[in-house]
């Protein structure tokens, strides 16, 4: 390849069109099949021409102006926006589960410990597990809040893509590699029986 398609992409270039895609899906020019097939293809991309192929069936973003002339004075939640909510509620749940989780095991085992030997002494213990779940439930509260700020749920999400992707990639490699040593190979053995009898010293070979 020769010219700009052939020049190698930078991340920066991958995102810009990832947001292009999304765009399209809040525009309804995607639905969420297509959305999702060509962003995988998006974050594996190379190169600019791998990048344009994804976009060029796509006009660009209408300008604010018209998007303000084209909106109804009563405006109605498009489908993809209500789609769109719920795949940032799903991703947002997702994240939320992975902070809390763990802790919440912890907390659950350390209270049955503590009502057990409770139960066992007859008598109400020093409710000690305030230890654990106090400090460690101030710190994912303050981490939970900065998190939603920043927009980490996000972030994550689309490095588990991008990670997913890769992985991806690696298989095809290794399946294409290995597909072009099976073809690469030739043993005698598996040669037609008609060319095993003419090679000299064959079984049916005269003296």
């Amino acid at each position: 390849m020769e010219g700009r398609d052939g020049m190698r992409a930078a991340d920066a270039d991958r995102q810009a069109v990832a947001e292009r895609l999304r765009v399209a899906v809040d525009e309804g020019r995607l639905d969420l099949h297509e959305y999702d097939e060509r962003l995988q293809r998006a974050y594996a991309a190379r190169t600019y021409g791998e990048l344009d192929a994804l976009v060029i069936d796509l006009p660009a973003p209408a300008s604010p102006a018209a998007s303000e002339l084209a909106t109804r004075p009563e405006t109605v939640p498009s489908p993809a926006e209500g789609v769109r909510s719920s795949a940032t509620s799903s991703v947002t749940a997702r994240w939320l589960a992975e902070v809390w989780l763990p802790y919440l095991r912890v907390v659950a085992i350390t209270v049955t410990v503590w009502a057990v030997t409770s139960a066992l002494s007859t008598d109400l213990l020093y409710f000690w597990p305030v230890w654990v779940a106090g400090p460690w439930g101030g710190v994912l509260v303050v981490r939970t809040v900065a998190g939603l700020v920043s927009g980490e749920p996000r972030r994550e999400a689309e490095q588990r893509e991008r990670r997913r992707e890769r992985r991806r990639a690696k298989r095809a490699r290794k399946r294409e590699l290995a597909a072009a040593e099976e073809g690469h190979r030739s043993p005698v053995g598996e040669l037609p029986a008609a060319q095993r009898e003419g090679r000299p010293g064959g079984a049916d070979a005269e003296v």
